[in-house]
């Protein structure tokens, strides 16, 4: 039964995209993803995909017309992140945005306390954020897979905390963030080599559009 509950997860997407064809933009395919993922359940088509941490940005999707117009918006969002922070990885997925800071950009080793350097990308994702008062934003903390799994689940929450603090005191209203702890269980890299181990010690974010611009794209949506 599971596993033809994933077959149909992942060709309800796949059917869009080949009824699309080839010349369709990337808003309106984010715009179409989004569409089939509300409709099934975001957590379900996040771990049917293989990854359970998108579920907030797949079942925040509203689908459409106004899915389209949201998918826009989140397209110039991401093309300011990805030019105000280099370091960050910057993924557009359906109607929401991915953003990952590594260890690099964040935290030393086994640590939860933001450096300077990481203070001062965040400042740059703060005034971004500012910017665009329309959206929520899902804080999600990762570790390697060294340590208890007790441990690492404390340690990827406090780094995930300290950002959320962080951003709060720049500003960033409080009601617009959540915070997840995943510990060693979503590794995104191969536990199994140094330079794995160290992507894995990450923090990422899931930015999605709040009720407002919910609101707005579908009355614009309706205005068409």
């Amino acid at each position: 039964m599971m596993n033809q509950l994933r077959k149909l997860l992942f060709a309800l997407p796949i059917a869009a995209f080949l009824i699309m064809g080839c010349n369709a933009t990337k808003t309106q395919k984010g715009a179409v993803i989004g569409g089939a993922a509300g409709a099934v359940g975001g957590t379900i088509i996040g771990k049917a995909a293989g990854n359970k941490t998108l579920g907030t940005i797949i079942g925040a999707a509203v689908g459409g017309t106004a899915g389209a117009i949201i998918g826009h918006d989140m397209d110039k969002q991401a093309e300011q992140i990805k030019k105000q922070i280099p370091g960050a990885k910057v993924e557009r997925v359906g109607e929401g945005i991915q953003v990952e800071f590594n260890e690099k950009i964040l935290f030393a080793f086994s640590k939860s306390d933001l450096s300077d350097s990481a203070k001062m990308n965040l400042d740059h994702l703060a005034k971004i954020l500012s910017d665009n008062p329309n959206t929520n934003i899902e804080i999600q903390g990762h570790t390697d897979s060294r340590g208890t799994e007790e441990y690492n689940m404390g340690l990827s929450l406090r780094r995930a905390n300290s950002v959320r603090d962080y951003l709060i005191s720049q500003g960033i209203d409080a009601d617009r963030m959540t915070v997840k702890g995943y510990g060693e269980t979503a590794p995104a890299y191969s536990n199994d080599t140094p330079e794995g181990m160290a992507k894995n010690r990450r923090v990422e974010f899931l930015i999605t559009a709040n009720d407002k611009m919910k609101a707005q794209a579908k009355s614009e949506a309706n205005n068409q």
